[in-house]
């Protein structure tokens, strides 16, 4: 089945992440890599909690579209992994 960029944001919105990655991968093989697939694959990757592979694809994103809406979700989820908390680790 050949995915377009809505259904993948639907399946998304569902919450039905291993189905996104797997459609967004099919898009991006078979039309080649675009911006937006790569970021709503990454979208789906972070959703899984593969964070890995979601800022592997947020930056593959960035490289075709410095402008787009991978490179704020890269920045947010580098301060996610950045965060630390000392009053967790230090009571």
């Amino acid at each position: 089945m050949s995915y377009t960029i809505e259904q993948i944001r639907t399946l998304l919105e569902q919450s039905r992440s291993d189905e996104a990655v797997e459609a967004a991968s099919e898009l991006i093989a078979g039309n080649g890599a675009t911006a937006m697939a790569l970021y709503l694959r990454g979208n789906a990757y972070r959703q899984k909690g593969d964070w890995r592979h979601a800022m592997n694809d947020y930056l593959a994103a960035i490289e075709l579209d410095p402008d787009g809406p991978a490179a704020f979700a890269y920045r947010h989820a580098q301060e996610v992994l950045d965060f630390y908390d000392h009053d967790l680790y230090n009571p």
